[in-house]
């Protein structure tokens, strides 16, 4: 669910379009359930988001309450059908490959990863997704350690910008922090092993979601080579960066 400034902003926007009456005098339908779609509000606790929530809006109290009160998954319990139906479905041969386990997964989608790493075309033509950064961090070192070469592990220098807080906030609570937009505090390398840029450095060559192959690791700055985009195949520099929060 949207956050209630955002219904504010509209708000006010319909009002100086059109008329002076909530949203401009246009009907807006707005359906949802507060315990399932809360809005999400980064590094927050759960009395934030049910602050942010349409309900802690002032134009809540003009807003007109509908209730549900057939449940449609029940509605046709006589149905003989329903009961030929299992709650199963099945995939179709070319919506794609199933497998059993995650090594499975890595297999399939990287099969002999350690002959074809170099190929950057090969590299460029396949990835794994996963729905939270642990998986991927997983995912990452299981395919990182296939490949040959020296693993070479790089860490984060974290420290507050008030000196006053840094005895409220140790390094070591920092470190443990892996906030969205932001590489984990320890990360491993190897050379020809595919990374992804996560911040713009060289519009429209380097940009966030640029991916690349280590080409080589100095002190301070990597070579790498681009796999992706209009200049693909180049080979640029890496330098260290900073990033707040």
């Amino acid at each position: 669910m949207s956050h209630k400034e955002a219904f504010e902003a509209l708000d006010r926007t319909l009002t100086d379009i059109r008329e002076n009456i909530i949203f401009g005098g246009t009907p807006l339908v707005i359906a949802g359930d507060f315990r399932q779609t809360l809005p999400v509000i980064p590094r927050s606790i759960p009395a934030d988001e049910l602050h942010a929530c349409l309900k802690g809006s002032y134009l809540w109290q003009l807003v007109e309450k509908l209730h549900l009160s057939t449940n449609m998954r029940v509605h046709l319990h006589n149905d003989t059908t329903a009961d030929s139906i299992d709650g199963q479905i099945t995939f179709p041969a070319e919506f794609g490959h199933n497998v059993e386990t995650g090594d499975d997964l890595k297999d399939k989608v990287h099969p002999n990863i350690i002959h074809h790493f170099t190929n950057k075309k090969w590299l460029c033509e396949r990835a794994i997704l996963a729905s939270r950064n642990d998986k991927v961090e997983a995912i990452n070192m299981s395919l990182l350690n296939k490949l040959p070469g020296l693993n070479i592990t790089y860490k984060s220098i974290d420290t507050v910008v008030e000196q006053d807080d840094a005895v409220q906030y140790p390094t070591e609570f920092l470190n443990s922090l892996q906030p969205p937009g932001l590489p984990p505090h320890s990360s491993s390398l190897k050379i020809g092993a595919p990374i992804m840029l996560i911040r713009n450095l060289d519009a429209p060559k380097l940009c966030n979601g640029t991916r690349l192959a280590v080409k080589s690791m100095i002190p301070h700055v990597h070579e790498a080579t681009i796999l992706t985009g209009p200049a693909t195949g180049e080979d640029v520099l890496i330098p260290e960066s900073h990033s707040s929060l």
